[in-house]
């Protein structure tokens, strides 16, 4: 090959190299690429059950509540878990057309635990191109280039394969937005229409979604749109709105009656604000380091909000004002939840990232900027390598089901020791207590449990090794990370 592009006209091989260098300059300026190639690598270990470290827990409920709507009831009005001892495990909880999506999947072709992650990561992806198409049409394409990158290398790199629905709903209503603010400017019914149907899903699926609306109010003071546009726009947001408390302040509270068993506990303002001054080590942190997963990215982002302030970068400055303080009522509603859960930031990450994009481009030399965004990348994607793996010693939890169907029933109630979290039995695929490893030890709790319809407890000998019921209660099964007990019922 290389003697026969040698034996071409020097002519001929110039023009040939410029087109390379053509070719070889415009992909990596397509944001297209870029956030082709984060989906690419966020699909390594895409299949992996949620074994890892990092909510794994949240993960397991997502999947729980996905997989009873294929097993029990498929009424999305009743999302049910598997935890809550011998009672239906209806619970109050998000909309959870997360988990639907993941049923009709699995409706499909048959349950896997991975299916919301794909769902996740294909949704998220869409959503950071909204993205990208809405700073592009209303600030700049170089803003929108490197906002997307520091975005793409954020918590979001981690979170967007996750079984959990932050950054899809996220995603969902930043999409909502680009249609809503087109209808603004072009006046076309169907993007009125998309607006309200994508900000309606998305707020439903998490009320989080519901503070990124707030930057909807900018255009209302722009006098060139139409007075009708912005009277259908805001007809549209009340709906939304509408929806949202429909579910929330109506459905929830009635199943949270009903069945007693919620998701969240929200806080009053005065006592969640309390609670972020108490946890002020943590809640800073998801700013200065969570957020963005780079010390390098949250110093660019301090700068960012002196020079929009400088540059007199009006709109900037009323997103960023707006978007904080809504964001920040959310923060008090959530109290120490959110200081102590890191996902929790998710929604303001894109907002960060913004502001952290127009500091970047405040830097004419174009190789320092190519240096500061390759050193975030790295940065970003090096902090949240380990949520790729699965630990060997995670792996023996595949073997619970199997456990299970050689010992009991589908329908019998069961209990392990697995705490609060609600991974173990996710992993059992029965009903029943999850309980904590004093409780589980301790044979007045047991005969409790037993009364109340328990047939089998289940010791995970991984976190309760030296616990053995065998004088109480007949050994079924026993292996050297399994014991379990007959309760004789």
């Amino acid at each position: 090959m290389l003697e026969l592009f040698l034996a071409l006209p020097k002519e001929m091989r110039k023009d040939f190299k410029q087109k390379l260098i053509y070719v070889k300059e415009n992909w990596l300026n397509d944001i297209r690429f870029w956030i082709l190639l984060f989906f690419t690598l966020r699909l390594y270990g895409i299949t992996n059950a949620p074994l890892e470290m990092g909510h794994n827990w949240r993960q397991s409920l997502t999947n729980m509540i996905a997989r009873n709507f294929l097993q029990i009831d498929n009424n999305i009005l009743y999302p049910r878990i598997d935890v809550n001892g011998n009672k239906p495990g209806i619970m109050a909880t998000e909309f959870p057309m997360f988990n639907y999506l993941i049923y009709i999947i699995a409706k499909i072709f048959g349950y896997a635990h991975w299916y919301g992650r794909l769902i996740n990561l294909v949704i998220s992806s869409i959503g950071i191109f909204y993205f990208y198409k809405i700073i592009k049409r209303f600030f700049s394409e170089s803003l929108a280039f490197y906002a997307v990158l520091i975005l793409l290398s954020s918590l979001w790199f981690a979170h967007s394969r996750k079984s959990m629905p932050d950054t899809f709903c996220i995603s969902v209503v930043i999409i909502g937005i680009y249609y809503g603010l087109i209808y603004l400017y072009e006046n076309k019914r169907v993007h009125l229409l998309l607006f309200i149907i994508l900000s309606s899903l998305a707020v439903l699926c998490k009320i989080p979604a519901v503070y990124l609306l707030s930057v909807m109010a900018i255009p209302m003071f722009d006098k060139t749109i139409p007075v009708k546009n912005k009277i259908y726009i805001s007809a549209g947001g009340l709906f939304v709105l509408l929806v949202m408390c429909i579910w929330y302040f109506y459905w929830d509270p009635y199943l949270l009656a009903t069945y007693k068993v919620q998701l969240y506990f929200p806080r009053g303002l005065l006592e969640g604000f309390k609670d972020l001054i108490n946890y002020a080590t943590d809640t800073f942190e998801k700013f200065y380091f969570i957020a963005l997963e780079s010390f390098v990215a949250f110093g660019l982002f301090l700068a960012g909000l002196y020079f929009m302030i400088r540059e007199k970068q009006k709109v900037l400055v009323l997103v960023f004002v707006i978007a904080s303080g809504i964001f920040f009522l959310f923060m008090c509603k959530t109290g120490y939840v959110f200081s102590t859960h890191s996902y929790y930031i998710i929604p303001y990450v894109p907002i960060m990232a913004l502001i952290t994009g127009f500091a970047i481009i405040q830097i004419k030399k174009v190789r320092i900027r190519i240096v500061l965004i390759t050193v975030i990348l790295i940065e970003g994607l090096l902090n949240q390598q380990d949520d790729f793996r699965i630990r060997d010693s995670e792996k023996y939890k595949l073997e619970m089901e199997p456990v299970a169907n050689k010992v009991t029933a589908k329908n019998d109630l069961v209990a392990i020791n697995g705490d609060k979290s609600p991974q173990v039995m996710y992993f059992l695929n029965r009903r029943g207590w999850s309980l904590s490893n004093s409780d589980i030890s301790n044979l007045t709790t047991i005969d409790s449990i037993k009364l109340q319809g328990c047939k089998y407890v289940f010791i995970d000998k991984n976190n309760l090794p030296l616990v053995d019921l065998s004088k109480s209660f007949k050994t079924v099964y026993n292996d050297v990370n399994f014991a379990v007990y007959s309760l004789g019922n």
